[in-house]
């Protein structure tokens, strides 16, 4: 085992990593491999789920910091080893615990086009997560985003210039190292060529070996090299160096990274350098499950490279599974005690040997720290395309009436963590503009006027929409500017708009040419593509209260358009220019 870079052990740290590994029974070894996921129990529950899970890590639920805290000391109170205690800070501490601080979504970030917030976000998310008893955050988010269809990552990346994601993420790792923080990046090889989401199929990464050495490898090769402790494997394929070192394979023997020796051991073990930790990504989503039988994708991940899974799928058979395969000769005993060497060496550099450092909940929420997320929004919102350059900024006098139309895809679980009571971003922006003395009506999407009507009152308005058309001037003489508001969540299937309706409704922007008309989007920077017709279109990457308000004093003149968008808004497309 090389005990050196990323984790550059000292004697007595070395010490304790291969005493503590020649302590461990076989069936203890393999229960290292797991990262589970804890979720809020008593005291009893939780010390038998130490003593018989004895895992090598957990990522836990967000609560209340100190429902968290308290949490996470009983499973060190009971914990044999010490644990890699992870959460997921792509956006800030808010990924931490409730309570933390949302400092953006990396493509927020990277919209200021100032690597200073990179830093802050990723000091504020190691801050925040430490505070709380992390030792370890599944961050930064390394992917390219070179395909705007893609959804998964449409928010989640620093865009798709290469050696700006590479830049970046360095610098949110310079920030986790000062704060004793152990980064793990991901997904390798890479996210952001294909448009699937792994935790429903395989995805693709299609590039060249040249390409891909250019633009992901120079990505992860300035990461290891700035000493990232941990790359997170995705279900991803890379045909190009599959073929490249296995000239004659088959395409359906292609496998994803987290099953690929030739992706782990020969692309980045020795073609990268990387000596750090490898953990797969959730080893419960279909782009892995789909590849085999259970039985077979939990040695086989481990054989090839993989040092830890993030989650079980079951505890009794994911552990079976390892053990049934040492006993019959299909992985080795040797294999197991090197991905074990590797979690304790991890564990060793975070001086977790000696104990883990005391909890201090006073950093969650400073207000220094939402500062840094009212700086990044105010300098990320991003005005896209202005082809009518007398629109802005809006006055009352000139457009004294406005019409606020708001698309959106509901999430199902959101009734269950949202506020209801919470304003909604197009009534905030609302309300900022009839502060400010416009006249505002927010309009009811036809679906929605639908939901409750009777009988009688569908057909007037289906009748209304496909028959009788209203004239141009029942808009024109009623309005003198039109907004729509776009929250379509990435990280689905797709981050397209639903325009139900698609003859004569006012819901969609066919009138650009009659009166001006804003579109907004609060979510995915992609909708240029379904509204190419819109000639002043603005990206403020979430709906956050405050970026609402910085977007309204934009509006009207009060402050500048400051963001440069860090991906192509124009989708590709030439007509979405015009």
């Amino acid at each position: 085992m090389n005990y050196g870079k990323p984790f550059n052990l000292n004697e007595e740290q070395i010490i304790w990593v291969e005493n503590t590994l020649k302590n461990l029974t076989l069936e203890e070894k393999i229960k290292q491999l797991f990262i589970d996921m804890a979720a809020p129990v008593s005291e009893n529950i939780v010390k038998m789920l130490v003593e018989t899970h004895g895992y090598g890590g957990l990522r836990y639920m967000n609560q209340e910091p100190n429902k968290v805290k308290e949490l996470l000391n009983l499973y060190k109170k009971y914990s044999k080893i010490p644990l890699i205690i992870a959460a997921n800070t792509e956006a800030g501490g808010n990924g931490a615990c409730i309570g933390g601080t949302e400092i953006g979504q990396e493509v927020k970030i990277a919209a200021t086009n100032d690597k200073k917030y990179a830093y802050e976000l990723g000091r504020v998310s190691a801050l925040e997560a430490k505070s709380v008893g992390c030792n370890t955050v599944f961050a930064p988010i390394v992917d390219i985003h070179n395909n705007w269809h893609n959804p998964i990552i449409a928010s989640r990346t620093f865009g798709n210039d290469y050696k700006k994601v590479a830049l970046y993420s360095k610098e949110y790792l310079r920030a986790c190292h000062e704060l004793n923080i152990a980064s793990v990046c991901k997904h390798f090889p890479g996210d952001g060529m294909d448009e699937r989401d792994q935790h429903l199929a395989n995805s693709i990464n299609s590039l060249s070996c040249e390409d891909w050495i250019k633009t992901y490898g120079y990505v992860y090769k300035e990461m290891i090299n700035a000493g990232v402790e941990g790359i997170m494997i995705g279900h991803i394929c890379l045909p190009s160096f599959e073929k490249k070192y296995n000239p004659n394979i088959a395409y359906d023997a292609y496998m994803p990274a987290t099953l690929s020796s030739t992706l782990i051991s020969k692309l980045l073990r020795e073609e990268l350098g990387f000596n750090g930790l490898v953990i797969t990504d959730a080893s419960h989503m279909i782009g892995m499950t789909s590849r085999m039988t259970r039985k077979d994708i939990v040695p086989t991940s481990i054989k090839i490279g993989c040092d830890m899974f993030l989650f079980y799928n079951d505890f009794e058979e994911d552990i079976k599974y390892v053990l049934d395969a040492v006993e019959n000769g299909t992985l080795s005993e040797n294999r197991i005690d090197e991905a074990v060497s590797r979690i304790l060496a991890f564990k060793a550099h975070l001086g977790l040997n000696k104990g883990y450092d005391d909890l201090s909940l006073t950093n969650i929420g400073l207000e220094d720290s939402k500062k840094i997320a009212f700086e990044v929004a105010d300098k990320a919102i991003t005005l896209v395309k202005y082809k009518d350059k007398e629109v802005l900024p809006l006055t009352t006098k000139k457009y004294h009436k406005i019409l606020l139309l708001h698309h959106d895809i509901s999430n199902p679980f959101n009734s269950y963590i949202t506020n209801k009571n919470s304003k909604k971003y197009y009534e905030i922006v609302a309300d900022e503009l009839i502060e400010k003395g416009f006249e505002v009506e927010i309009y009811t999407p036809v679906l929605e006027q639908l939901k409750n009507a009777s009988e009688d009152e569908v057909r007037n308005i289906m009748s209304k929409l496909y028959t009788s058309k209203s004239p141009v001037s029942s808009i024109t003489d009623k309005y003198d500017l039109i907004i729509h508001m776009a929250n379509v969540p990435g990280n689905g299937v797709v981050q397209r708009i639903d325009f139900a309706l698609t003859k004569g409704a006012i819901d969609i922007p066919w009138y650009v040419h009659e009166l001006p008309v804003l579109f907004i989007s609060v979510n995915s920077p992609f909708h240029l593509f379904d509204v190419p017709q819109i000639r002043t279109y603005i990206n403020c990457y979430d709906a956050k209260d405050y970026t609402m308000k910085y977007l309204v004093d934009k509006l009207v003149g009060e402050s500048k358009f400051k963001g440069v968008s860090p991906v192509d808004a124009f989708c590709g497309c030439e007509d979405t220019k015009w």
